[in-house]
């Protein structure tokens, strides 16, 4: 059984399935993923993309759906155990269904290790009980769950060989119609409804008031796999703005971008390793927010911040997301070429923080191993 309940994750474990089954492909997968894990043979029982929000009521709001995903995982590992859970990322509910897993005897491997570092660092003590073993992508993970006890195996980050351009940034603009002479600024919304539901607005809000500011400028949206292109046209639509709606290829996207504006999350690490300029913003429920602050333990939100272990990247959460904030921001990276060219710097000194490739590599070996093969 493999689980993934967002887009970042469905990528993830997809290339892991697809390593697992080059070494031994008699091995059956199943359980919870979006489009890239059907297409490595998943049956996917749930689809992540009904599974994919942020933020303490965000999650209430769908907790109808959340949890019955979860009740049908439960029943199956009560009922047909599989030789091993593999779950990736997504902690609500990954932990939970590794709690069911352990009272049915069912081995627990956990790829991509919740932010147990950053906020809520009880949380190592459940892992502790629940986890068979943490396959873990940041080296300073691996410390940390030394430290506490926990059997783990620092893997490598998977991004380090995923992120890749396919061509040149001129070719690339030229194949997405857009003037590689001319500044391209890419809008990121991130891969959940509920991201659009909170962000789209003020990124369009960013965008046209760039657009004020510098007539030149040309936009790119890319469209998340678990996202369909209605729920974003009426916005682009509205903006006034010939921006260009570009699917299943982000990373091209990226390279093709003088500057980005994007939601905080997996995203801003493979920004960061394609060395595109960015501006994070992120805004969630008040009280969630509130929360959520108390108990955080890292100055940063973006994971290129965190990983440089300094703010590279300007970051503007809930009221100073603004689109007079973020707009100026990108404009100080578009306008002033030695602010752009040492940002660019700095995050190309992010990718020698994550080590070498081969992290899927790593994966499948260590998830043959937890199966005995």
């Amino acid at each position: 059984m493999i689980i993934a309940g967002e887009a970042s994750g469905d990528l993830h474990a997809a290339k892991v399935v697809h390593a697992v089954l080059r070494k031994e492909p008699t091995i059956e997968f199943f359980g919870i993923g979006g489009d890239c894990m059907r297409e490595a043979g998943v049956e996917t029982l749930v689809d992540s993309a009904e599974l994919a929000v942020v933020g303490l009521f965000e999650v209430l709001a769908h907790r109808k759906v959340i949890f019955g995903a979860l009740d049908q995982m439960r029943q199956i590992l009560r009922t047909t155990p599989p030789d091993l859970l593999l779950l990736t990322d997504y902690p609500e509910f990954n932990l939970r269904l590794a709690k069911t897993a352990k009272e049915c005897g069912v081995k627990v491997l956990y790829y991509i290790s919740p932010q147990v570092w950053a906020w809520r660092q009880h949380r190592v003590h459940t892992i502790r009980k629940r986890v068979d073993m943490m396959a873990v992508v940041f080296p300073f993970e691996e410390a940390f769950y030394l430290k506490h006890n926990v059997p783990v195996r620092f893997v490598g980050h998977p991004l380090v060989e995923e992120v890749n351009a396919s061509a040149d940034r001129n070719t690339l603009c030229r194949e997405f119609g857009v003037d590689p002479s001319r500044p391209v600024l890419g809008l990121f919304p991130g891969s959940r409804r509920s991201e659009l539901k909170r962000l789209l607005q003020t990124i369009m809000e960013s965008a046209q008031e760039l657009a004020r500011q510098r007539t030149d400028i040309q936009f790119l949206l890319p469209l998340a796999s678990t996202l369909k292109a209605d729920m974003v046209i009426p916005a682009i639509t509205l903006s006034g703005l010939d921006i260009k709606l570009i699917r299943h290829r982000s990373h091209d996207v990226i390279a093709s971008c003088d500057a980005i504006i994007t939601v905080s999350g997996t995203v801003t690490l493979e920004i960061a390793l394609l060395g595109t300029p960015l501006v994070v913003i992120n805004r969630i429920a008040w009280l969630s927010y509130y929360i959520v602050k108390r108990l955080l333990k890292i100055p940063y939100i973006g994971l290129c911040n965190i990983v440089a272990n300094k703010e590279i990247a300007p970051e503007f959460i809930q009221h100073r997301a603004t689109p007079k904030n973020i707009s100026g921001a990108l404009l100080r990276i578009l306008n002033d070429d030695s602010y752009r060219m040492n940002m660019r710097n700095e995050l190309g000194q992010v990718r020698g923080r994550l080590g070498a490739s081969g992290g899927i590599e790593n994966m499948a070996k260590l998830t043959l191993e937890m199966l005995g093969k």
